[in-house]
C-alpha cells in the first residue's frame, strides 16, 4: 500500500464464494478478471493522486474501491433475499446474473475520472470506464449483451453523482454503497496530514459501520460515531446519496454515539 492509500476495514465482506445470491457464477469471473488486469489495478493507483495528494481529500483509491465494491454485492445479496426486484438487467433483456456484475464493475470502475480531475469526476469517469469495458466484456459477453452491460454500467458510475439521478436499482445501489465507506481509516491521510475539514473530522468521528437483515425491511446499516462529528456522515452525506437511490423504502439506518461525553447526539435513526 502506497502512501495515497487509506486503511481501514471494509465492514461485512462479500464472500465471492457464496453463491446463494446468484444465479451462476458469473460475477465471480468478473471479479477474479478485475482483481487480475493490469490496467484497472493502475487506475485504482493513480486515481487517488489527485483527491488525497494534492487536494488533502478523502481516500478515493483502491482500498475505497474494495470496501465500495464488498458494501454493493452485500447490499444487493440483502436486498435479493428481502425479495426485491432489480430493473437494469431485465428491462435490457439480460440475465438475472447479469445484475450483479454490472454492481460490480459499476463499484470498481466508479471513480476513474479522478485521473483527470477531483471536480467533477463522474463525467470524466464515463469514457474511460467505457474504454475499459469495451475490452473486459469481450471476455464474457457477444456484441449485443456487451453494449448493454456496458451501458448500464456506465449508468450506475454517473449515478454515483447525487447531482444524477438513478433509474435502476444496480445503480442506486452503488451510489448508497459509495456513500457507506465512511470509516475513520478513510480520513486517515488528510487527517495526518493537518486537514480538519468537515469531510475528515466526520470521518474520523465513525468507527464502524455494518450491513445486516433487517426486521422491517430487507437491510439495516448500523454506523457507530465516538463523536457527534459524525452526524455529518449520516445526515448529510449519507442521506444524500439514499435520496432517489430507489432504495430509500428499503435501508433502515441507526447510528449511535459510543461515546458517553455528555453530547446532545446519542442516538438517530432514519
Amino acid at each position: 500500500m502506497n502512501d495515497t492509500e487509506a486503511d481501514g476495514d471494509g465492514g461485512r465482506e462479500y464472500d465471492p464464494d457464496a453463491t446463494h445470491a446468484f444465479p451462476d457464477e458469473r460475477v465471480n469471473a468478473v471479479l477474479s478478471l478485475l482483481e487480475s488486469d493490469p490496467e484497472v489495478d493502475a487506475y485504482l493507483a493513480a486515481q487517488n493522486v489527485n483527491p488525497v495528494q494534492r487536494k488533502e481529500y478523502n481516500d478515493h483509491g483502491r482500498k475505497h474501491v474494495e470496501i465500495v465494491r464488498n458494501r454493493a454485492l452485500c447490499l444487493y445479496d440483502l436486498l435479493k433475499r428481502g425479495g426485491v426486484e432489480f430493473n437494469g438487467a431485465r428491462e435490457q433483456g439480460l440475465d438475472e446474473a447479469d445484475e450483479p456484475v454490472i454492481v460490480a464493475l459499476a463499484a470498481t470502475l466508479h471513480d476513474i475520472g479522478h485521473v483527470v480531475h477531483r471536480d467533477d469526476h463522474p463525467y470524466y469517469s464515463i469514457p474511460l470506464a467505457a474504454d475499459v469495458l469495451d475490452r473486459l466484456l469481450a471476455e464474457f459477453y457477444d456484441t449485443r449483451e456487451a453494449v448493454r452491460v456496458k451501458g448500464e454500467t456506465l449508468h450506475a458510475i454517473l449515478c454515483h453523482h447525487t447531482e444524477e439521478t438513478p433509474l435502476t436499482l444496480e445503480a442506486g445501489v452503488v451510489r448508497v454503497a459509495d456513500a457507506l465507506d465512511m470509516e475513520q481509516g478513510r480520513s486517515r491521510i488528510p487527517y495526518e496530514r493537518g486537514g480538519r475539514g468537515i469531510d475528515t473530522l466526520s470521518s474520523q468521528a465513525i468507527q464502524r459501520v455494518s450491513l445486516s437483515p433487517g426486521d422491517d425491511r430487507p437491510v439495516l446499516v448500523e454506523i457507530e460515531m465516538n463523536a457527534a462529528a459524525g452526524v455529518y456522515q449520516v445526515d448529510e452525506l449519507f442521506t444524500s446519496k439514499l435520496h432517489a437511490s430507489g432504495l430509500e423504502e428499503q435501508v433502515r439506518i441507526v447510528a449511535v454515539n459510543t461515546e458517553d461525553d455528555g453530547t446532545l447526539v446519542e442516538r438517530i435513526e432514519l
